[in-house]
């Protein structure tokens, strides 16, 4: 049976080859939109990945300087950040208690009879405390055990926050602070002697060990850190003179 056209008449072959070429035209400009469109999403897809490499390649990169740049400037830095001469504190009295070990924090002597501010030897916990960066002040009768072993504290003062204290925090968060804790000092309950002397907002302490910074100074922290710490750094001579120096903690 023939095909009509809406209207009811015959359609010719003529007719059907137009309608057969109109919709054959029709479905090519659809899939050139089709591809049109696919195309667009691979191009936005690459910009933004070049987008992204550009970011990443052309972004600052570390703002520390290395160790070796950190000790070359470390002698006016010190001087800088009022920094006093490393001073050894000597033993606990009794020196027979310079290495007692303790059960548990309530059996920790008041933080007054420690010759120095911050502790730098003395009764403490039988377990010791891991490298890295604490936000609140930490057991430091658990610090004070890993004075025993050979590491090094920096204490900052609480109010240190800052531009001066991030650089610090990132470099010791590296392989040089596997021996180093930085931590605030603030244990007020211990009335003066669980503060940082005034005037000090950075103490760096090793067994036998103190030297006090009127500013934090990361290049002061690593100077004292490299030599005071056990290993020293690199080639640096160990000046400490911690009982089990080298011991993990």
């Amino acid at each position: 049976m023939a095909n009509r056209d809406p209207t009811g008449g015959r359609v010719t072959k003529t007719e059907r080859r137009t309608q057969a070429r109109l919709e054959r035209a029709a479905l090519q400009r659809k899939m050139v939109r089709s591809k049109r469109t696919r195309r667009i999403g691979m191009i936005v897809a690459l910009l933004a990945t070049v987008t992204v490499v550009v970011v990443l390649v052309l972004r600052p990169g570390p703002t520390v300087a290395s160790p070796a740049e950190l000790l070359r400037r470390a002698p006016e830095a010190m001087a800088a950040a009022g920094c006093g001469d490393v001073r050894n504190v000597g033993p606990y009295n009794p020196r027979t208690d310079d290495q007692r070990h303790i059960s548990d924090s309530s059996q920790l002597p008041p933080l007054s009879s420690y010759p120095s501010v911050p502790p730098a030897s003395g009764p403490h916990n039988q377990i010791t405390l891991g490298a890295g960066i604490y936000d609140t002040s930490p057991p430091i009768d658990r610090v004070i055990h890993s004075l025993e072993h050979g590491a090094v504290v920096v204490w900052y003062s609480p109010d240190a926050e800052g531009p001066r204290l991030d650089p610090l925090r990132e470099f010791f968060s590296g392989p040089e602070g596997d021996r180093v804790i930085v931590a605030p000092y603030d244990y007020p309950e211990q009335g003066a002697a669980g503060l940082l002397p005034a005037g000090t907002r950075m103490t760096l302490i090793a067994w036998h060990f103190v030297q006090e910074c009127a500013d934090v100074s990361l290049p002061a922290a690593f100077e004292f850190a490299s030599q005071y710490g056990a290993p020293a750094f690199g080639q640096r001579r160990y000046l400490g003179e911690a009982p089990e120096a080298g011991l993990a903690f």
